[in-house]
Order: structure tokens, then sequence, then C-alpha cells
């Protein structure tokens, strides 16, 4: 049962809407997915609460050394989506810890290159230990299609050593539409754009384990 964490220590970087629409995404196949809140912010557990139509289960698990117990509720299902915190060391190190596959939403501007280096030196002292996981990689969020950082952002990350999805997750207003409405643009707007680009990416991520 793989575990992927959505992580980056930058805020607004899009980790909750990466996270929440992944799980969906990956529930389409009738798999079952837990999304584990771990940002003490809550926005993952907002989102939930604002629709009683919404079947995700979600936990809160946002206090250091809390996701040591996630094994003990995972069980019941193929796969936990682990919507990650912004500047709290130690529970981003815990998630880091309990994920196969660590997913970082990196947006077209150099701030967003230059924040994620901590979290790949995280990273990589947790494949030292292990000796194999977790896989790393970063999904481009808020793309701007024609920009000069669109162009360019997959050679910065390429000098940072870290691997991109080939599913980029463009502006898109079905995003912040569907997020206020507890939902996701699978649901608010399943032809559309941003539908397409969240079924992509899930894809890959089967693909990726597939794979194993």
């Amino acid at each position: 049962m793989p575990t992927i964490a959505v992580l980056n220590s930058k805020g607004g970087a899009g980790k909750t809407t990466v996270a929440t629409c992944l799980a969906r995404a990956l529930e389409d196949d009738g798999s079952r997915v837990l999304l584990v809140d771990s940002d003490p912010q809550a926005s993952a557990r907002d989102w939930h609460g604002v629709s009683p139509d919404n079947a995700t289960t979600v936990v809160g698990l946002d206090r250091a050394g809390s996701l040591r117990s996630l094994p003990d509720m995972q069980g019941r299902y193929d796969w936990t989506v682990i919507d990650g915190a912004g500047r709290y060391e130690r529970i981003t190190a815990d998630a880091v810890a309990a994920a196969d596959l660590v997913l970082i939403p990196v947006q077209p501007s150099p701030y967003d290159i230059w924040a994620v280096t901590d979290l790949l030196d995280l990273i990589s002292q947790r494949q030292s230990i292990t000796g194999r996981g977790p896989v790393a990689g970063a999904v481009i969020a808020r793309a701007v299609p024609g920009t000069v950082m669109d162009r360019e952002i997959l050679d910065a990350l390429q000098e940072l050593g870290l691997e991109a999805m080939d599913t980029r997750w463009h502006q898109r207003q079905a995003y912040p539409r569907s997020a206020n409405e507890g939902s996701t643009p699978l649901e608010y707007e399943p032809a559309g754009k941003a539908a397409e680009e969240i079924r992509g990416a899930a894809a890959e991520i089967r693909r990726l384990f597939d794979g194993d």
C-alpha cells in the first residue's frame, strides 16, 4: 500500500490542492484512499468539511510524532496521501520517513526552486538511512504556458537532481472554485483541462508503483 507525501516548506506552494485532487483521482478506480492532514492549519480538513457529500476519508495527524501511528490506520486502504505541513520540521521529517514517494509541488518561480533545497537534504538523509526510498519527484503547479520560467523550470530542477512529473498542473480557475465547494475539478468540471491534468498525474503515479 503506497504512501505519497506532498511536501514543501514554502507556503502557498499548492500542497493541499495536489494532495486532495490526487486522493480523489486515485479513488476513481475503486481504490480506498486515506488522506492524512499533517498540517496544523488543517486546510485539507477544512476542504473536507465544506461538503456533506465529500466521501474521501480524511484524518488529522498534525503533531510531532503523530504520523508514527499511521501504520495502524492503513490496513483498510490501498493508498495513503499525506498533505504536508509548512514550516514544521519534525512533522515534515516524519512524513518523509513514512513515504514511499515524496511529491514536491513547485511553481515556476525562483523562490520555489530555492525553497526545495532543505527538503531534498532531508530526503537524501532518509535514503541514506534506509538504503532505498523514498523516491522524490517534483510536480509543477500553477504553470503559466509561454513564460520564461515555465520553460526554464525543468532545467532548474535538473540541476537539483529532481525529476519532474510529465503532467503539469496549470493555473486554472477550476482548482480554487471546486475547493470552495469541498470538491475537486474531477467533480466540478469533469471534462475540463484541470480534471485531465489530475487524471494524468494519478495515472503516472499508478504506473510508478505498478512497476515495483
